[in-house]
Formats: structure tokens, sequence, C-alpha cells
């Protein structure tokens, strides 16, 4: 099985091209921290991400996501962000690696769980705030260069996915597997 993951910064349309992915017949994994946001959101909490458990409740949901998804039969899987992703939301908000994310860290280099080659999607020249993302689009150039770092830091590969329509992004994954 070949897992491979789709990333950037928030609001460049990630969702929207994994939506796709799984209509095309591909294996997805879905992204963990919204729904810890929303689930605190939920239950009181309306900004999770100021309290640095929040890092942790990320990863743990990743970390059981991904696991679950490597019981299925796909020959390729496509997740919506991982650990490494986890990692550059820990040092954007200066929380640090925890204890349980560097687990996971570790558990992913060693197991050699995606390809280094990472899907690495381009802003759109904006973002657009909801109850989970509220980033301006300043922040999110921040975000994106912090972002590549880590990966780059953690030995993957990125292979960009510039702004476009939904098929060309599609086609530019598909065509760079």
């Amino acid at each position: 099985m070949k897992r491979f993951i789709l990333t950037g910064a928030p609001g460049t349309g990630k969702t929207t091209i994994i939506r796709q992915l799984e209509r095309d017949g591909f294996g997805v994994v879905e992204e963990a921290a919204t729904d810890v946001i929303a689930l605190e959101q939920v239950l009181g909490n309306p900004e999770p991400w100021s309290h640095p458990s929040f890092i942790d409740s990320v990863a743990e949901l990743q970390r059981q996501r991904q696991m679950r998804a490597s019981r299925q039969p796909d020959e390729i899987q496509f997740h919506d962000r991982s650990a490494v992703c986890t990692a550059t939301l820990a040092i954007y908000l200066g929380y640090g690696i925890s204890a349980t994310l560097s687990r996971e860290l570790e558990r992913i280099r060693t197991e050699m769980i995606y390809q280094q080659r990472v899907f690495f999607v381009r802003n759109l020249g904006f973002v657009t705030p909801t109850e989970a993302r509220r980033i301006s689009f300043e922040e999110t150039l921040r975000f994106e260069m912090v972002h590549e770092k880590t990966y780059r830091d953690f030995g993957f590969e990125p292979v960009f996915i510039e702004p476009g329509s939904l098929p060309d992004r599609v086609a530019a994954i598909k065509a760079a597997l």
C-alpha cells in the first residue's frame, strides 16, 4: 500500500481535492484537527487550539485513523494531513513537540508509514474564515513557510500543487503518482 500525504496551509482546497480523489476511487483518510475543533466547540470550548493539549488530541485521532485505514485494501491512499502537520501547528503555536506527538512522529518514521513525496497544496491567494479556520491570509502565508520547512526537516520531498481548477489540481497529483 502506498500512503501519500496531502497537505498545505489552511484554506488551500485540500478537502475538495480529497473528495475528488475519493470519487475517483482512491482511499482517503480524513483530516483530524477540524473534527477535534468541532467536537471541542460543541462541548463549549470556542478556541481549543489555545490549549497545548489540543496538539495531543489531534495526534491521537490522526494515529487512530491511520491505523484503521491500514487495514483497508486500497492500493493508494491519500491522507488529509499527518502528524508532521500537527508538529507544524505545534511549532506555529509556540507549544513545541509534546511527548505524545514525538512518539507518533517516531512511529511514522520508523514504520515508514508514508511515501517520502508529499503533495503540498499551495495557497489560493486568499483564505475564507470558518469556525475552525480563524486565520488571516497573512498568517496563512507564514504558516505555509513553517509547514514546508517542517516537512523538509522531517525528510519529506514536497510535490507542489499550484493554484488552479479542481480538475487541474487532481490531474497534477495523479501525474505525479
